[in-house]
């Protein structure tokens, strides 16, 4: 199974008071993400950064851009399936 992709829809600024406006995350959630090596992990990481989005608002296009990117790279999640993306 291939791994979790990274919740980065590659836009990468940081404004929003350090909060990517494309993925909502900051400089350490991603460092982070990119120390998970579990699946299990990142799945989580997904599903946290899907409730953050939705108390920050404003993250309506990245859903869409995250499916597609799974997708693209075979991988099914739970987090955007069945929350947030479709």
């Amino acid at each position: 199974m291939p791994k979790v992709p990274s919740p980065c829809i590659d836009v990468c600024k940081f404004k929003r008071e350090g909060h990517c406006i494309g993925c909502s995350m900051t400089k350490a959630q991603k460092s982070l993400f990119k120390q998970l090596k579990k699946d299990k992990q990142r799945e989580a990481f997904v599903e946290m950064l899907v409730a953050q989005q939705t108390v920050m608002g404003r993250y309506k296009h990245w859903d869409a851009a995250y499916a597609k990117k799974c997708r693209k790279k075979k991988v099914t999640l739970t987090a955007i399936e069945g929350g947030k993306a479709a």
